[in-house]
């Protein structure tokens, strides 16, 4: 219903004991929201960086450096969630700074991120419930707790949904969620800022202009949300909209009020635009240069957005990724085109008649229309994630409008219906909180995961490619191959499919049989550095080291930062006798991953082999180091430090790696040789027959 200026009347005089409980209550339920929320998403603090969580989150190189902060504001361009999103890459830069890849680190900052925005949806709603249900007959108590209660339905409903755990679980969609804190964190800015209670508010909180502080809390609310997703872009129009229908009760009044703030708040769209400038189409990945025409993405849509809405309400099937394909009916179109006409003509009618389901139809349209309506998405046609702010509308709608039926049908029994209704939310929480513990336990492996997408989308090729990548993480070549074959039935000129075949038929020893659909992938997406790297692959196990080099030259032109590319192309300059120009390669790729024990060990060999002892030596100590029980860096480290005079280090230094394996001829010879140096030749004649004994038994 429309608001005016006036002051709400006065209240009835309420007990003593009822006045004590509306005090308290509001951080009773603010304290059992966020416990709730934290016991339902307690189970996923293991679960592993996931699908785009390896390119977002570890292997971003722009998160390795907090300070100065122009790096981690700058992250990489393309269609990752960090992509023209400087917030989600700086808070995650954050997450790097205090406990580096650790995953607990990031989900409990998901989690908090999420508790805070529903704390944000209950003081939002409760005060906004307070505003519109105030009347001259209800006492203070009642005033405070009835829309106290209803608010904490709304937030608990909203935080333990299952639908959000696509937002809070799913690490890499903080995009979503730290979006959806800056927006709500914008609303309760200006809620407070226009509150008029006189029950509760002095005049220094009036929205007479003679206090800002909340404005200013929300403009920069909104600022920050501009540069965290482009979904914000909604957020100035809406509350411009919760102004007319539930503050000033006319756009003129809105805007001669607070004309400054709506000035403010527009020009948040100015950092909003220049984002979306610089990211080229999220790297072609969205608008209207896709694949994907906005025609068949806007008849899409209207069957995504009522299965938004089932979701709500029977969230059942949860589908991590639904895919770039996705196969709807004539039938499912038109009906979800009446579904979605009928949707969009209310709000447009309750718009008009300033009611406060109009301002809720208009929020869940407004927020899912950048995602869900015209602009194409190529990569997530459809995706549970982009519920995450337009669930509150449908949990506000479902609590609220409960209430008003449930209190009308019971009016002459007391507070009957108003107990039912909270008794029946309390119940409908437990029923979420526990269909998310469940949920969760679906993220805790890749391979769990991307099995449940499977089972509940079998036509979905990027699942079955994407169950093909987990089970070759895993050593399961043999059940990968079966998926990435899965997938090419279903989707026969698929570049990713492909290449991955190939690579796991090269893992497997088919390297032959991998070149011919590496080849193909290629054909179909030339500019794929990963593909190249494969190829490049097959073709030095199949001893063809020169189409090798090319295929990662050409890897690394297309991608500068592919680490394993940079080695491999070492690999085989070295054993092609070029290990000079090997040793800038594996410097690089140690830059870029400091932790890789290949990369130490071979360039080790590789300044060996030039004959700079003791710069190999530095090399195989830095990656025994890492990896202390491998014999065969032992055993190269012996012999530079043979070759550099070093004996009884050398000599340390074979009998360790003969302490884990016995049975290596080689070190026991070159054991004798450094025996042998250091005049100790009975031990060193032991060990030259240990090493013939050995070679004569193969």
């Amino acid at each position: 219903m429309p608001m005016s200026d006036a002051q709400p009347p006065a209240h009835r005089q309420s007990h003593p004991w009822a006045a004590q409980l509306a005090a308290i209550l509001p951080a009773f339920a603010a304290g059992v929201l966020a416990l709730a929320t934290f016991a339902a998403y307690a189970n996923s603090f293991s679960g592993p960086f996931v699908f785009d969580d390896i390119d977002a989150i570890a292997e971003n190189l722009t998160l390795r450096q907090l300070w100065p902060p122009w790096g981690a504001l700058q992250p990489p361009a393309g269609g990752l969630p960090v992509s023209g999103r400087p917030v989600v890459n700086f808070s995650f830069a954050l997450n790097y700074a205090v406990g580096g890849t650790a995953v607990r680190g990031y989900h409990l900052a998901n989690l908090l991120i999420h508790i805070s925005a529903s704390l944000l949806l209950f003081g939002i709603v409760r005060r906004t419930l307070r505003r519109v249900m105030a009347t001259p007959t209800a006492s203070q108590a009642t005033a405070t707790n009835r829309p106290t209660l209803l608010a904490f339905s709304v937030a608990l409903l909203w935080a333990l949904h299952p639908l959000q755990t696509a937002s809070v679980t799913y690490l890499s969609q903080r995009a979503e969620s730290l979006l959806g804190l800056f927006f709500l964190l914008t609303f309760y800015g200006f809620v407070r800022w226009t509150e008029r209670d006189s029950a509760t508010a002095d005049a220094a909180n009036r929205s007479d202009g003679s206090s800002t502080g909340w404005a200013t809390l929300s403009a920069t609310a909104c600022l920050l949300g501009m540069a965290t997703k482009e979904v914000m872009v909604s957020a100035p129009l809406l509350i411009l909209l919760f102004d007319r229908t539930f503050v000033a009760g006319s756009w003129r009044a809105a805007w001669q009020q607070r004309r400054r703030y709506y000035l403010a708040l527009a020009a948040t769209w100015l950092l909003l635009a220049g984002l979306v400038a610089t990211t080229g189409g999220r790297g072609g990945t969205a608008g209207f240069g896709t694949t994907v025409t906005w025609w068949n993405y806007a008849l899409l849509q209207l069957r995504a957005i009522p299965h938004y809405v089932q979701l709500a309400f029977w969230p059942d099937p949860l589908i991590f990724y639904y895919g770039r394909q996705w196969i709807c009916s004539g039938t499912e179109l038109i009906v979800g085109g009446v579904v979605v006409g009928i949707g969009v003509g209310l709000t447009l009618y309750g718009i008009w008649r300033r009611t406060a389901a109009g301002f809720l139809g208009a929020c869940f349209f407004a927020i899912l229309a950048p995602s869900s309506s015209v602009v194409p998405v190529a990569t997530e046609l459809i995706a549970e994630h982009r519920m995450y702010l337009p669930l509150a509308t449908l949990a506000v709608l479902l609590v609220v409008g409960g209430h008003a039926l449930l209190v009308r049908t019971f009016a002459s029994k007391g507070t009957l219906g108003a107990t039912m209704g909270l008794v029946g939310c309390a119940l409908l929480g437990v029923s979420l909180g526990l269909a998310t513990i469940r949920r969760n336990a679906d993220y805790l492996t890749p391979i769990t995961l991307w099995s449940d997408t499977v089972r509940k989308t079998p036509f979905n090729a990027d699942a079955r490619n994407n169950l093909g990548l987990a089970l070759l993480q895993q050593g399961d070549r043999s059940a990968a191959l079966t998926q990435f074959s899965a997938a090419l039935k279903l989707r026969p000129d698929f570049p990713e499919a492909l290449g991955n075949l190939g690579n796991t038929l090269t893992q497997a020893g088919r390297a032959a049989e991998a070149i011919a659909p590496l080849q193909r992938a290629l054909q179909l997406h030339a500019n794929f550095p990963e593909c190249h790297l494969s190829l490049g692959n097959a073709l030095a196990k199949t001893r063809q080291p020169a189409a090798a080099l090319g295929h990662y030259r050409e890897a690394l032109r297309l991608n500068p930062r592919l680490t394993e590319a940079h080695i491999n192309l070492a690999n085989v300059l070295a054993e092609t006798g070029q290990p000079a120009a090997a040793i800038p390669h594996y410097r690089q790729a140690l830059e870029q991953r400091p932790e890789s024990v290949e990369a130490h060990f071979n360039l080790g060999n590789a300044l060996d082999q030039l004959g700079r002892a003791a710069e190999a030596i530095a090399c195989y100590e830095q990656a025994l180091r890492l990896s202390p029980a491998n014999t065969a860096i032992l055993a190269n480290l012996g012999n530079a430090l043979l070759t550099a005079g070093s004996v009884p280090e050398a000599i340390a230094r074979y009998e360790q790696a003969l302490r884990l394996d016995a049975s290596l001829a080689l070190v026991h010879h070159n054991l004798g040789i450094a025996l042998r140096k250091a005049g100790r030749e009975p031990e060193a004649q032991r060990h030259f027959a240990i090493a013939n004994q050995l070679r004569s038994s193969r």
